[in-house]
């Protein structure tokens, strides 16, 4: 057995615990509940007031003080969350879990709201402006400065934890994504791609947290409409069948998924898992890291910004999530057992659309969504670094994660998911503590907030 076999094995052992039924899954769904409980589900119920908060914050406000307006810092958490998750995380869930993973996902992605609500608020809340006047945040910060000094060391694991996931999940496995659907699609040698993926990289990182805000702000709206409406049409081609995918979700939600055709199976256990663990990835709820964005916003209360923080799931895993899973599902590829996680979502698009345009739009979908997400990323793991070492860091750090971005689009994909996997939960469990304990800060902003209608209008 050679070495990265063996790191694949350790990598898969330690993942199984952290996401068994004692640690991470009963932590995150129970922090969700808790949260959205005490905020009586206002994430949700408000989700069209903050559609409309979404859209006014496009343009910067005076005497608000931050980096981005409040639509692009949402837009560079969703760049870190519409990515190899919402294309590749979906097929793995469903590869593994069978359709049953898709409802996890949704619980997942419902009690996000409230957590990322959650996250965004107090990231605003308790972020700190640093001596270039930009403005820092994240989970490290509200520990550090809501919880006090007694919780440092809580502060400083998130960050270690957070500096080195950001390798995973938002690097090795965007770049890997994109590296097999391009070579599968295009023919393109892996090598050119992972060449191409690591100029482009550099280009952007050389410019800072608001050139990356400036790409990720013109990327992920354009091509996340383009990508809902190819599989809106591939949807209202196969209505007939969409009620019996729905009942296939929910019939096997509860119950796992017995072997059919080339499906190999799947148990309830396995379908709560990768559920729970692919909507994580996707829409990041509870992982810490999108609050290190909306620190970075320009509003006058920590609340506006929460608004939004909710948004980014119901936008990333309840719609487009959605929208791949019902075409896998609608297809039939998964149960061939011929496809691999990698390439299953694009062989499901190219066989429903023809003329081979569906590989194509997943292809570019891909390409568009894990590299906005390789930025999001960046920017993450630099504020992660930062907070550890000082802003000395920040260069050597881009450097390096630039560097890795070709080591990923040429490694094992098993690897890498297990890294991702196991990286973020060790992340998500100090962030998800942090929440819980200060819950009553942000119920109290909330109550606050919603006191006087005219802050939803400033």
């Amino acid at each position: 057995m050679n070495f990265l076999n063996q790191l694949t094995e350790w990598a898969d052992t330690l993942s199984g615990i952290v996401w068994g039924p004692f640690v991470i899954i009963p932590l995150l769904i129970g922090t969700g509940i808790f949260l959205n409980a005490g905020l009586k589900f206002m994430p949700l119920f408000k989700i069209g007031p903050s559609l409309k908060t979404m859209w006014k914050g496009r343009k910067p406000k005076e005497g608000h003080e931050g980096e981005l307006t409040p639509w692009r810092a949402l837009m560079a958490s969703m760049a870190a969350t519409v990515g190899t998750g919402n294309i590749v995380g979906v097929a793995t869930a469903i590869f593994y879990g069978g359709p049953g993973a898709v409802f996890w996902m949704w619980v997942t992605g419902f009690l996000g709201m409230g957590t990322k609500y959650c996250e965004a608020t107090l990231a605003v809340k308790y972020r700190e402006k640093a001596a270039d006047g930009s403005f820092v945040g994240g989970p490290m910060y509200y520990i550090k400065n809501g919880l006090g000094e007694k919780w440092k060391w809580m502060a400083t694991l998130f960050a270690v934890f957070g500096a080195i996931a950001c390798f995973g999940i938002g690097n090795m496995t965007q770049a890997n994504g994109i590296t097999a659907n391009v070579v599968r699609t295009t023919g393109i040698p892996a090598e050119v791609v992972a060449g191409v993926l690591l100029v482009l990289a550099a280009v952007v990182f050389l410019g800072g947290v608001k050139r990356i805000g400036k790409v990720t702000g013109s990327l992920v709206p354009f091509m996340t409409l383009v990508y809902i409406a190819g599989a809106l049409v591939i949807i209202f081609l196969n209505l007939d069948k969409v009620p019996g995918v729905f009942a296939e979700i929910f019939g096997s939600a509860f119950s796992g998924r017995a072997a059919e055709g080339g499906f190999l199976g799947s148990t309830l256990a396995l379908a709560i898992r990768f559920g729970v663990a692919r909507g994580l990835f996707s829409n990041e709820a509870g992982l810490g890291s999108s609050p290190m964005a909306h620190a970075t916003a320009q509003v006058k209360h920590p609340v506006k910004q929460g608004l939004l923080g909710a948004v980014d799931p119901f936008l990333d895993t309840i719609i487009v999530c959605t929208m791949t899973a019902m075409v896998i599902l609608i297809s039939g590829q998964w149960l061939t057992g011929h496809q691999s996680p990698a390439v299953l979502t694009a062989v499901a698009f190219d066989s429903a659309l023809p003329g081979g345009f569906g590989a194509w739009l997943v292809t570019f979908g891909l390409l568009f969504f894990a590299f906005s997400t390789i930025l999001g990323w960046g920017l993450y793991g630099e504020r992660c670094v930062t907070y550890l070492f000082g802003r000395k860091a920040s260069k050597p750090f881009y450097l390096i994660f630039t560097l890795v971005v070709p080591v990923g689009a040429l490694s094992q994909l098993t690897f890498v998911w297990n890294f991702s996997d196991l990286f973020n939960g060790l992340m998500a469990i100090p962030n998800l503590i942090a929440l819980l304990l200060l819950s009553p800060v942000v119920f109290k902003l909330t109550k606050e907030f919603f006191s006087d209608p005219k802050n939803m209008e400033d």
